[in-house]
């Protein structure tokens, strides 16, 4: 079984992984008699559900500045009877819902944060918002999913609340601003609320978090066992060459050229250098600054990128080689070429054991043969602090309407993402299982 949930890149039905497991007849007879009144009362708030996800995704707000999103989310916990802290980085919001028999903790995390993108849906909720990011107007959505993910967290918290005094331990909900990354200038984030205590006071033993998945099917979930989703890092690189007249670029040092040749220089990294039969990386040029008209060879060029990877090893050999590549390159022309590294999101790691033992509650709550075990992915997710300190989970419920393929729906973060509510009652039920079942083991 250790072998099977070690395994990050063969993607099978988990039905054909498991052969046995094995639960003490007590704990399944208390926990399916609480699951199905979860179940039911799931069930019942399911428009309610669904209602405020339509109110957040047509007023969305940027990271660091929830401040809508972040008072509905803390007048709803405080009408359940929790204690409530807000401003938890900047915007954050955290409640906490004591059991009435004693226990281990167990936190639940939802992103709050919209993206700077336009939509392009005609739902009668599409959202409208504009905001200023990094000093430029643009159009607010929640292209991602994060209204969802608030929703469905909200949810949970009402329907635990129900139970409280069946429940053995206590609730740590977690309502996170900046997902998505702070505005320039600001921090902010899990890495934020992290080293403001939040998995503190009481100390959290693990946590849980989901997304929402505009490509996996409704009433499916997967997830990854390890390294689940990819460091990312931002490099910049700037050419410093020399200014000159575009009918003599013998008079100069072009950096237009050598920037493109680093371009091209830096794919051979990955292709050529890395060993990607152990884990795979992504290097990408997102943007490239540089002149202003079209006579004139500029003296300098700044290049901007992303990096990707599931092991922090393989993460410092690309940094040690973006380096020693762009500098050569730049040498080799007589330019000088300065490199940067920022410090980014760690890889977020899906605890092996914690895996194991929450298995079965994926099952129960979505039936066996909606639960797959997936390769890992190449986006960032900065769920990867909390992991970094506690155990974690993080897993993915499908948004994705029945019938279509991938091919077919629009990806995350597009002006066209899209997001069948129909989900949105089984990552309730999943959010609550896994933390009485939690709880319940560790009594």
């Amino acid at each position: 079984m250790s072998n099977i949930f070690t395994s990050n890149f063969e993607r099978v039905k988990m039905k054909k992984l498991f052969i046995i497991i094995i639960v003490a007849t007590s704990f399944l007879n208390s926990q399916n008699s609480l699951s199905k009144k979860i179940d039911k009362a799931a069930n019942q708030i399911e428009q309610k559900v669904i209602d405020w996800r339509r109110d957040f995704h047509q007023n969305p707000e940027l990271s660091n500045r929830e401040f809508r999103t972040s008072k509905i989310v803390a007048e709803h916990l405080k009408s359940l009877g929790f204690e409530v802290q807000i401003n938890v980085a900047k915007t954050g919001v955290v409640a906490i819902l004591k059991g009435g028999k004693p226990g281990a903790v167990v936190a639940l995390r939802a992103d709050m944060d919209g993206l700077p993108v336009t939509e392009r849906n005609a739902l009668p909720f599409c959202s409208k918002a504009v905001g200023e990011y990094n000093g430029q107007k643009v159009g607010v959505m929640h292209a991602c999913g994060h209204d969802s993910h608030v929703a469905i967290l909200m949810g949970a918290a009402e329907v635990l609340s129900k139970y409280k005094n069946e429940i053995s331990g206590t609730i740590k909900f977690i309502f996170q601003p900046a997902e998505e990354g702070s505005p320039k200038g600001e921090e902010g984030g899990a890495e934020l609320m992290v080293a403001e205590g939040v998995l503190e006071n009481p100390k959290v033993d693990a946590i849980f978090g989901l997304h929402i998945d505009s490509q996996l099917e409704v009433g499916k979930l997967s997830f990854t066992s390890g390294g689940a989703m990819a460091s990312s890092n931002t490099f910049t690189i700037s050419v410093h060459g020399k200014q000159t007249h575009g009918a003599s670029p013998w008079d100069g040092i072009d950096p237009i050229v050598i920037s493109s040749q680093i371009v091209l220089g830096l794919q051979t990294i990955v292709s050529r250098q890395i060993n990607l039969t152990e884990y795979p990386a992504v290097i990408t040029v997102g943007k490239i600054s540089g002149g202003v008209r079209s006579n004139i060879i500029p003296e300098n060029v700044e290049m901007v990128g992303t990096i990707r990877t599931l092991d922090t090893t393989m993460q410092k050999q690309i940094f040690q080689k973006i380096e020693q590549t762009a500098k050569s390159i730049g040498h080799s022309a007589g330019a000088i070429v300065d490199v940067k590294f920022s410090e980014g999101n760690p890889v977020t790691i899906n605890d092996i054991q914690l895996g194991k033992k929450m298995f079965p509650t994926l099952q129960r709550v979505a039936k066996e043969e909606n639960v797959f075990l997936t390769k890992p992915e190449m986006g960032a997710e900065d769920f990867a602090f909390y992991v970094k300190k506690i155990p974690g989970f993080y897993f993915v419920v499908g948004g994705m309407p029945k019938g279509k393929t991938r091919s077919e729906v629009a990806a995350h973060h597009t002006p066209d993402f899209f997001i069948d509510e129909g989900g949105f009652t089984l990552g309730v039920k999943v959010m609550c299982n896994l933390a009485i079942d939690y709880l319940e083991m560790n009594k």
